[in-house]
């Protein structure tokens, strides 16, 4: 085990954990069952040792998705929602129609600042799409950055020239562009447990 340094205000950003993603035939297959158990100790941690979490939300634009706001699905999923506003720490709400939680509202970044925050951990969903992209930018923006990889999961995708990549696949090559690529460290819930927990 390789546990991660965590600072005493790191935050946690936990991304579009929202009831919408739990609607297979509109996402198709997904990866890592595991993730939500991961998602929830992260939080239980960070709450009891009084460091801030962030809850991201996306209000899709879209009319037909399961995210779209004012549908049941825009909603977090119950273990998120229940846990909302126990901790000790700081608390912020974003909510965001892109895939970044940095250009979401309230702003993340003046928000980070104001708090002295300059290292966060990244968990939600999905993996190579809106924790990437969030993870991606607080690199560029000059946060350190983690994701707690097996804290994330996504879902089978199709794209150009008719290629296709499973869940895993895409998962495991968004780790290795943020890793390899030095916008984030990509470590496992149980470091970062470790690590926050001070053990």
């Amino acid at each position: 085990m390789d546990i991660a340094e965590i600072a005493a205000n790191a935050a946690l950003v936990v991304v579009d954990v929202q009831k919408g993603f739990e609607e297979p035939d509109h996402w198709g297959a997904r990866n890592n069952p595991g993730a939500d158990d991961n998602i929830a100790a992260l939080i239980d941690v960070w709450q009891g040792t009084g460091r801030p979490v962030v809850f991201v939300r996306h209000d899709s634009s879209e009319p037909g998705s399961p995210l779209r706001a004012g549908y049941a699905g825009n909603d977090f999923k119950e273990y998120v929602e229940d846990r909302r506003g126990k901790g000790a720490g700081a608390e912020l709400l974003i909510t965001k129609t892109v895939n970044s939680a940095f250009l979401g509202t309230p702003d993340l970044g003046a928000w980070l600042s104001a708090e002295g925050i300059s290292q966060f951990v990244v968990a939600g969903i999905q993996t190579n799409m809106c924790v990437e992209t969030t993870a991606r930018m607080g690199g560029n923006l000059g946060y350190d950055v983690l994701v707690a990889y097996d804290a994330t999961h996504t879902f089978d995708l199709e794209g150009p020239f008719g290629w296709r990549r499973s869940a895993d696949e895409l998962a495991q090559a968004s780790a290795v562009s943020l890793h390899g690529g030095g916008f984030a460290r990509v470590v496992s819930t149980q470091d970062v447990v470790a690590g926050a927990a001070g053990v």
